[in-house]
C-alpha cells in the first residue's frame, strides 16, 4: 500500500551581517557579559540592518533551500512562512517571498504561533503533502525580533536575534511505519491563558503600534520545559519509538539552561541536543530551522536518522516533529 511521506529535499539559512555581542549591549543596559552568558548562554545575535526586513532574510533562505533541492521556483506549489515580525500588517510575507522568487502559480500564506510557528507550518505542509495538495512545499521561518526590543529591558532585548531558515519538503513515499524517511509526525498544542506570560504589547486594533515584547521569565521557563518535554514524548509514542531513539533532538533556541533541563529530563546526553544558541540568541519562528541547518551542514545529522524538532512560544503554543532524516 502506497503511503505519502514528506522528505526534506533541501535546506537553506541566512543571517544578517551585523553582529551585536554582549559587549555591545552593556554599552547599552545594566549588564555584563558574565551576567547573559550564565543565565542564557548567549555571546552574540545577528540583527537586521535599517531597512533590511523579515522578507529579506527570508527570500536568501529560500533562495538557497532551493538550490540545495535542486528545484526551481516553478516547481513550488504552496510557501508557508512563519514569522511574527512580517513587514506590514498585510499581505503576508510568504506572498513576497512567492512574488521575488517569480513563482505565478501556487499558494501562499503566513502562520503566526511566534517561536512555534515553524513547527505549525511544518504540520501544515506535511498535512497539504499527505492529502495529495501539494508536492513540493518551501516552509520558512524568518523573523526580525529586534525591532520588537524593548532596548532598555535587560530581561528580554539580550535573548533575541533575527535570521531564517528553509526547507523544502517533497512528496514521496513509504511503508507507513517508522522506518520511512521523511515526517513520521507533528503534534501541536496552544493553551491561551498562558497569554500573559509571553506577550506583545501592542498591535493594529490595540494600540495602533508594534509594542514591544513582554516577558515573565522563570513561569515561560517552567512551562517551556515541562510543555516541550510532554510534546517529545508524545511524538515518540505516536511513532512507536523510544525517546532513547532519537538521534537528535533540534530544540527551539530559547535559553540554553531550557535546553539542558530537557535534556536531563528525558534522559538524553546534552551532546545530542543541537544548540545555536550561543551564536544566534533567540531567533523564534527562525530558531529550529537554523539549528537543523548547521547540524545538516556540519555532518551531525545522516541518512536514517531519528531527528525530533520541538518548540514553544507565547500564547502559549508548543508542538514537535519527528522525522526520519
Amino acid at each position: 500500500m502506497r503511503f505519502v511521506r514528506s522528505l526534506i529535499a533541501g535546506l537553506g539559512a541566512y543571517l544578517p551581517t551585523t553582529i551585536l555581542t554582549n559587549a555591545d549591549l552593556a554599552k547599552r543596559v545594566d549588564t555584563t557579559d558574565a551576567w547573559i552568558v550564565e543565565r542564557t548562554g548567549i555571546h552574540r545575535r545577528h540583527v537586521a540592518r535599517p531597512g533590511e526586513t523579515t522578507s529579506d532574510l527570508a527570500l536568501k533562505a529560500a533562495q538557497a533551500a532551493l538550490v540545495d533541492a535542486g528545484l526551481g521556483a516553478d516547481a513550488i506549489d504552496l510557501v508557508i512562512v512563519a514569522t511574527t515580525t512580517p513587514d506590514e500588517t498585510f499581505p503576508a510575507v510568504a506572498t513576497n517571498i512567492q512574488a521575488r522568487l517569480g513563482m505565478t502559480r501556487g499558494a501562499a500564506f503566513d502562520v503566526q504561533a511566534v517561536c512555534s510557528g515553524f513547527i505549525f507550518a511544518l504540520a501544515v505542509a506535511d498535512n497539504f503533502i499527505r492529502l495529495g495538495q501539494a508536492k513540493n512545499v518551501l516552509v520558512i521561518g524568518a523573523e526580525t525580533m529586534s525591532r520588537l526590543m524593548d532596548w532598555s529591558d535587560r530581561t528580554t532585548c539580550v535573548l533575541f536575534g533575527d535570521g531564517a531558515g528553509a526547507l523544502v519538503l517533497q512528496a514521496g513515499e513509504g511503508k507507513g511505519d517508522s522506518s520511512d524517511r521523511g515526517v513520521l509526525n507533528t503534534l501541536l498544542y496552544s493553551d491561551g491563558r498562558l497569554h500573559d506570560l509571553l506577550y506583545v504589547d501592542g498591535g493594529p486594533s490595540t494600540t495602533q503600534t508594534t509594542g514591544h515584547l513582554r516577558m515573565q521569565g522563570r513561569d515561560v521557563f517552567r512551562h517551556a520545559v515541562i510543555n516541550t518535554v510532554a510534546a517529545i514524548e508524545a511524538a515518540t509514542k505516536a511513532s512507536g519509538v523510544a525517546v532513547s531513539d532519537i538521534d537528535w533532538i533540534v530544540p527551539h533556541q530559547a535559553n540554553q539552561r531550557i535546553l539542558d533541563a530537557t535534556a536531563r529530563r528525558l534522559g538524553i546526553p546534552a551532546e545530542r541536543v543541537i544548540s545555536t544558541i550561543a551564536d544566534h540568541g533567540n531567533t523564534s519562528a527562525a530558531s529550529v530551522p537554523l539549528a537543523l541547518g548547521v547540524a545538516a551542514s556540519d555532518g551531525r545529522i545522516g541518512p536514517g536518522d531519528l531527528v525530533l524538532m520541538e518548540a514553544m512560544g507565547g500564547g502559549f503554543t508548543w508542538g514537535a516533529s519527528l522525522v526520519r532524516w
